[in-house]
């Protein structure tokens, strides 16, 4: 009692206190359980995706048309859920809130489907094996049921996505030296941590759903969910948890708004000070040419009333700041650059029909031994690895010592590339398609799509590598130039740009199968994308996606040039002309 007196009569032994408990909240200690959650996570729901197609077309008896457009679509959902959950996380509920809901949603999602898989009356009753003519296709509450399931792991993948930037909340002083270097080890293990968890995932957990079935397919990655659930919660009392603030998303409306409120006003001449609204700790006195009509949104019509005594606006959504301005603008000149990306992402979202073509070849490697349908992606992980590692510690050191200066490639040039392995990736699919097809039909496994034919299943592993080539350029390329574009505030929204390129790619991919499957099925004629592997016409398919991302391509290359040089190529070039000027004065002073 006289201690609680105590402190509460000393403001400053209170401060103390308090300061100390912050002290013991956070640090290293706390970031092996954000590791592991994610991880752990990654691990259960990756291991879903590749063979969900079969659960759907064998067990729930889909069609295969209508199974790969669920798919697309549930890939579109998982990969829009990281942004809107930033979003309400940055603005509502907090990353700790956020990161133990999406937990919880994302074991409730995979412990239905598992249950899914436990009880009979969830999906259609079993057919005649020698008959499909009577085989019942799944009840609308049995669809419904199947969707949750999508739905409640689309949404906690996207609190759980949180993860990195809560890692980072742990650290009080980010500038300390020790922190950085603690901060390093954290975003290096974790992103080693999700690689080593994909690869296990997209073997061992497809492993068990190809010869164990789905009950154990589906019982472990529940498990394991459950598993990463309760290490998130095991030190909640240990976390930093800091609270939400305003969204940068919420600022750009402010921008749109407030323009249009001012859409009447005269911008004020080039050489104006003090006409437009910074902030206190800008270096920026009045925002750029490009998009003018966006600067009405910062000029300050009456001083005394618009802006408070703090310098801060009076009413937000009256007046915003010039990096309040700038910052829209930079995403409204990056959205050209980044819609080329969604065709690629259309491109290496075709898993679907891949794993059924692995499952009509050989997938032996030795006689005891057959590697699984729906692993041939570990390929595509292990090309993005090796085609990473070898041009950052292979191809530029070795470019470099050759030309005698440092060599790089610029983000612009290697988003161009990836997209060049995009469309090689779907010239070899349709040319193995081709092949694989005439050779059904010469076995006269015209009508059995689910023979296994006389060739091997390592025919796919080209498209695997020019997939994984593609990714990492094309990935990683994107990634460097929307970080290299935005400002430092920016980050968040540059980190969530690729997957939404991805989730748009997704909807693309699934509004082009029903395209497809629509107009090459009229007049009672096989679809391209046929139930039937063997008599649709998936090479036509692919070659129809290469002509789309040879023209994307060409989009892309024009884009790129009314984009112009960007800030870390502008400066290359003009290095490289200073070395060359003083080169050439150094030759000439020589030669007199």
């Amino acid at each position: 009692m006289e201690k609680e007196l105590l402190e509460g009569a000393d403001p400053v032994h209170d401060e103390l206190i308090h300061d100390d408990k912050k002290r013991r909240k956070g640090g290293f200690i706390t970031m092996p359980f954000i590791i592991a959650n994610e991880a752990l996570a990654k691990l259960a729901s990756v291991g879903l995706i590749p063979n969900m197609i079969l659960y759907l077309t064998e067990d729930y008896r889909i069609r295969v048309v209508k199974a790969t457009k669920i798919m697309f679509l549930w890939l579109a959902a998982t990969n829009f859920s990281p942004s809107v959950a930033a979003f309400v996380a940055d603005s509502y509920m907090g990353r700790f809130l956020a990161i133990g809901l999406g937990s919880i949603l994302s074991f409730l999602g995979m412990a239905v489907m598992w249950l899914t898989a436990m009880i009979p009356q969830a999906r259609p009753p079993s057919c005649n094996h020698h008959s499909t003519e009577n085989c019942q296709s799944a009840t609308s509450s049995q669809i419904a049921i199947i969707f949750s399931c999508f739905a409640l792991i689309s949404i906690g993948g996207g609190g759980i996505s949180c993860s990195l930037s809560f890692g980072a909340d742990q650290l009080s002083k980010k500038t300390d030296p020790k922190n950085q270097r603690v901060l390093e080890s954290f975003i290096s293990w974790y992103i080693a941590s999700q690689a080593i968890a994909v690869v296990f995932s997209m073997t061992a957990i497809i492993y068990i759903q190809d010869h164990l079935g789905w009950k154990l397919g589906f019982g472990v990655p529940a498990a394991v969910m459950f598993l990463s659930t309760l290490l998130f919660f095991l030190v909640s009392s240990r976390y930093v948890k800091n609270k939400p603030h305003s969204s940068m998303l919420s600022g750009f409306a402010q921008v749109i708004v407030v323009s249009y409120k001012n859409r009447n006003l005269s911008l004020p001449p080039k050489d104006s000070v003090g006409m437009y609204h910074q902030n206190n700790d800008s270096t920026l006195v009045a925002p750029t040419d490009r998009l003018r009509f966006l600067n009405k949104a910062c000029i300050i019509k009456d001083k005394e009333k618009d802006i408070a005594s703090d310098g801060s606006a009076s009413k937000r959504w009256n007046l915003c700041t010039i990096d309040q301005v700038e910052e829209l603008k930079a995403i409204i000149k990056i959205i050209p650059i980044w819609s080329s990306s969604i065709m690629v992402s259309v491109s290496s979202s075709q898993s679907s029909y891949h794993l059924l073509q692995a499952q009509t070849m050989d997938r032996h490697i030795t006689s005891n031994f057959e590697i699984p349908a729906g692993s041939f992606g570990v390929f595509i992980m292990l090309a993005v690895f090796i085609t990473a590692g070898v041009y950052d510690r292979i191809f530029l050191p070795l470019a470099s010592k050759i030309r005698g200066k440092q060599v790089t490639i610029s983000a612009k040039k290697r988003i161009g590339i990836g997209i060049f392995f995009s469309i090689l990736d779907l010239v070899v699919s349709a040319i193995v398609e081709t092949i694989r097809r005439k050779k059904a039909i010469q076995e006269g496994y015209i009508d059995n799509p689910k023979a296994v034919l006389n060739m091997s299943a390592m025919w796919l592993i080209p498209h695997n590598i020019l997939c994984g080539m593609s990714e990492a350029f094309n990935a990683i390329g994107q990634s460097e130039f929307y970080y290299s574009q935005f400002p430092s505030s920016m980050s968040s929204i540059a980190a969530s740009l690729f997957t939404l390129g991805s989730a748009f790619g997704n909807l693309l991919a699934s509004l082009i199968v029903s395209i497809v499957d629509d107009i090459t099925s009229r007049g009672g004629k096989e679809s391209w994308v046929s139930d039937n592997v063997n008599k649709g016409r998936y090479d036509k398919y692919y070659w129809l996606l290469t002509i789309m991302s040879i023209l994307n391509i060409m989009y892309y290359l024009i884009c790129s040039w009314t984009y112009g040089p960007s800030d870390v190529e502008a400066t290359s070039e003009k290095e490289e002309r200073l070395t060359i000027r003083a080169s050439r004065v150094h030759h000439e002073k020589e030669a007199s």
